[in-house]
Formats: structure tokens, C-alpha cells, sequence
């Protein structure tokens, strides 16, 4: 009897083909093909009635794009006001999260700490929980007659009504110390206008607004990022900490010669989640202050959501999101260079200069 031959190589990619065709499938119809008709709409005057592909909508170039980015107007000014935003936002959030993520695993790794797993776990909760109930929780604590505003005034701090202040951290700070006077900004920074806002806008830094959604984004993340701060520095081999400690480190030199140069590959990718998630925050915008006030926390997610489903550009929502994509991927790119290991780079580009002298070689004259 012919004996069946399972390991028939000819077979095998049949088989494999068969196992993988079901998530192409379901991919190309929930992933790629949503996105091609997305690219479509970002090019064409579509306005959401009937059909992107049917006959009254036209092609129309890259009107949607320089609408946003070249043409005076308040799509443009909206759109800049969400980047200066969401910058200011990324720039507190990101940095915050992954220290405090960094640290919190440290501690919670610890052998003398007891409780460890009670302690993992209430700091990993609050990455758990709906977004939209925790953000709730935040609007009632940040009130103006809410819980911290009741403990600043334990200290004689009279706490502002915080999702109602459009004014910015930076102008604050420098009404402070008297750079100059919040109410009556310096004509050379409100003169001067650069795409659609004046260099003062450009510099008021996070509203008081955004800073209290700042504060419920970092305590819901940082227990995340905890979790893979805890996996890496339990993949740090004991030998290495206990040669450190035979060479007469201590615990800080330990810290920052040993400890954080294992994590350079999670710090990396911490980063790199955080910068992605920030830009695209969304659901605290919704629920919490809808852009207000004073357009102080819109971000371009929101006002993409914003042109599509309220106001019926769905163009220009869709440019927008595509925007957003093609910021996000430059950042992404421009951090893993900045971040990359410069050793692990240098030993790769002399590899390749060698491989090269070995092929000139190689070459007969």
C-alpha cells in the first residue's frame, strides 16, 4: 500500500495558503479596502449620500489638502490649532507616562517589596477600565467645586474651574515671573503670524483644560507601560547586576549603567506606543470638553470626526486623517533614530563598508 506522504514539500504551501487565506480575506475587507475608499473620499467632493464610487462624486484633487495646509481660512486655522494643541500634549504626556511607568516597575519588582502582585495589579487597573467611565470619574474630581480643588484649598491654593480655562500654562508661567502681562501679550508675538495663528498662540503651551485631561491619560497608561517595564527587567540576567555589585556600584550607578541600557529596546518601544496613542486621542476629547473651551483641546482626531460626521466634509475629514497618519509615521521614523542603539548602527554600517570593499575585490579588473 502507497504509504501517504504529509511531508511532501510540493504540499506544504498549499496547506499553509489555505490556513492563511481566511485573514488575508478578512483583512482586504475591514482593513485595506476601508483605507483605499478613505484615500478615495480625501480626493473627491463625496458628501456622504450614497455612494463614494457613484456618479456625483468627482475627483478633485488635492483641494482637501490645501485647504488645510495652503489656503487661508478657518478649516486651516482649526486645523494648525489641533497640532499646536496635541503637540503640547504629546510633549507632557509622553515623557510623564513613561517615567512614571519606568519607576513604578522598579519598584514593584523589587524582592523586599511585599505585595508585589497586590501592588502590579492596582497600578495595571486603571489601563483596564473603560476610557469613557474613568473620564467621567475625572469631571466630576476636576469640577470647579470638585475633589482637587477641594485639597488645593487645604493649602490656601484657590484651584481654577478647570475644563472652563482656555488660558495656557505658558503665558500663565510667564504672567508669573513678568515676562510679560497674559492680558496684554507683546506685539511682536501677537503680530507675527505663522500658518493661520500668531507666534503668541503658537506659545501658550497646554490649556488648563488639557492639562486635566493630561493628568487622567498618564494615570490610565502608566500601569500599561508598567507591565512591559516589568517583563524586560525580569530578562535581566542576576549575573550582570552581581558583577556590577562585585565591581562596587551602587544602586544609582547600577541603575543608570546597567538597568537602563537592557531597557534601551522596551524604552523604545514605550515611546513609540506612547507618541502613536497621543496623537490619535480621541475618546477623552469626546467625552470630556469636545474642543472646548475656546478650541484649547481639540486635536486632530477629533476634528476629523468633527468635519466627517457633524459637519459633512467628509473630504476634508478624511484628508485629515491621512494627515495625521503621515505626522504620526515621520515622528515615528525621526524617534527611532534619535533612540536607535549608535554602537549597533556603527558596527552595521562597517559591516556593509566591508562587504563592499570585499565585492570590489571579488570584481576582476
Amino acid at each position: 500500500m502507497a504509504r501517504s506522504k504529509s511531508g511532501d514539500p510540493m504540499r506544504q504551501p498549499v496547506a499553509g495558503w489555505v490556513f492563511v487565506t481566511p485573514m488575508i480575506v478578512i483583512l482586504g475587507l475591514f482593513l485595506v479596502v476601508p483605507i483605499v475608499m478613505a484615500l478615495w473620499v480625501s480626493v473627491s467632493n463625496w458628501t456622504g449620500r450614497g455612494s463614494p464610487f457613484g456618479g456625483n462624486t468627482e475627483f478633485i484633487g488635492l483641494k482637501n489638502y490645501t485647504d488645510l495646509l495652503g489656503k487661508q481660512g478657518l478649516a486651516r486655522q482649526d486645523f494648525m490649532t489641533s497640532l499646536r494643541n496635541t503637540f503640547y500634549y504629546v510633549l507632557g504626556v509622553v515623557p510623564i507616562q513613561t517615567a512614571l511607568a519606568l519607576l513604578l516597575a522598579v519598584l514593584v519588582n523589587q524582592k523586599w517589596l511585599r505585595g508585589r502582585t497586590f501592588f502590579r495589579t492596582a497600578f495595571y487597573f486603571p489601563s483596564v477600565v473603560s476610557s469613557v467611565a474613568i473620564s467621567l470619574v475625572f469631571l466630576f474630581l476636576f469640577a470647579g467645586s470638585g475633589a482637587i480643588n477641594g485639597v488645593l484649598a487645604w493649602f490656601g491654593v484657590h484651584g481654577p474651574n478647570w475644563f472652563a480655562d482656555p488660558r495656557g500654562l505658558i503665558h500663565l508661567l510667564g504672567d508669573l515671573v513678568g515676562v510679560w502681562n497674559i492680558d496684554s501679550p507683546p506685539a511682536g508675538l501677537a503680530g507675527t503670524k505663522v500658518m493661520n495663528l500668531s507666534l503668541w498662540e503658537w506659545i501658550k503651551g497646554p490649556s488648563v483644560a488639557m492639562t486635566a485631561i493630561m493628568f487622567q491619560v498618564i494615570w490610565t497608561t502608566a500601569g500599561t507601560f508598567m507591565l512591559m517595564f516589568i517583563a524586560a527587567l525580569q530578562d535581566l540576567p542576576a549575573e550582570v547586576e552581581e558583577a556590577a555589585m562585585v565591581d562596587g556600584a551602587n544602586a544609582r550607578q547600577r541603575f543608570w549603567n546597567v538597568t537602563v541600557p537592557h531597557l534601551r529596546p522596551t524604552i523604545l518601544l514605550v515611546v513609540t506606543l506612547g507618541v502613536i496613542g497621543t496623537w490619535q486621542v480621541f475618546d477623552q476629547m469626546y467625552v470630556m470638553s469636545q474642543g472646548k473651551p475656546s478650541k484649547t483641546t481639540l486635536t486632530p482626531a477629533f476634528l476629523s470626526y468633527q468635519a466627517a460626521f457633524r459637519d459633512q466634509k467628509w473630504g476634508q475629514g478624511a484628508a485629515m486623517a491621512f494627515l495625521l497618519f503621515l505626522l504620526i509615521f515621520l515622528l515615528t521614523q525621526a524617534q527611532r533614530w534619535l533612540l536607535r542603539d549608535k554602537d549597533a548602527a556603527r558596527e552595521k554600517k562597517l559591516e556593509r563598508q566591508q562587504r563592499r570593499a570585499e565585492k570590489k575585490a571579488e570584481v576582476p579588473a
